[in-house]
């Protein structure tokens, strides 16, 4: 093969591959349209452990009510897709306090912290806030009837922290 003719492979070769990824990146931007942002943020942590309870949020808690994997508030003209794990809960300071308080002690046992996150719809417009490890994943979506999706984290989210905290401190010597 000459020279010429493996520089126009070449071309043909990287010419096909654009193509072949725009294609790609407009048959996805089709998927991920509806899909928001969890941003972290240091006022929405602050907040939780202040203890803010605020009245433009319902509030929802994920997993175990002594120590939930999350707590959800979302602005009280969301609708929450009815679907979801989510279970709400009346929140008020003291409330707050004792799941924040919790939740804290068991991240501190197991050497992790919490994070506060702002939700993003894909618009831009805020829609709520989380609180978590940063670990416990969940993702946001805006359904086409304009409810909103929010994944519930994993329901082991502690547990597989205490599992490899515990092989860690009991290893044979």
């Amino acid at each position: 093969m000459t020279m010429r003719k493996l520089n126009r492979h070449w071309e043909n070769y990287i010419a096909g591959m654009a193509i072949v990824l725009l294609f790609g990146m407009i048959s996805c931007s089709g998927l991920i349209r509806h899909y928001g942002i969890i941003d972290p943020s240091d006022s929405v942590t602050e907040g939780f452990e202040r203890f803010e309870a605020k009245d433009e949020f319902r509030y929802f808690i994920s997993g175990s009510d002594l120590y939930p994997n999350a707590i959800l508030g979302l602005r009280a003209d969301a609708r929450l897709d009815s679907k979801t794990l989510w279970r709400e809960v009346a929140m008020t300071s003291a409330a707050m306090k004792e799941f924040v308080e919790e939740m804290k002690t068991r991240a501190f046992n197991l050497g992790l912290y919490l994070q506060g996150f702002k939700l993003i719809t894909p618009d831009g417009r805020p829609v709520g806030v989380w609180y978590s490890i940063p670990q416990a994943r969940t993702m946001l979506r805006v359904n086409d009837d304009k409810t909103i999706w929010i994944e519930t984290p994993d329901i082991d989210t502690w547990d597989k922290f205490e599992i490899k905290y515990r092989a860690v401190r009991v290893r044979p010597g």
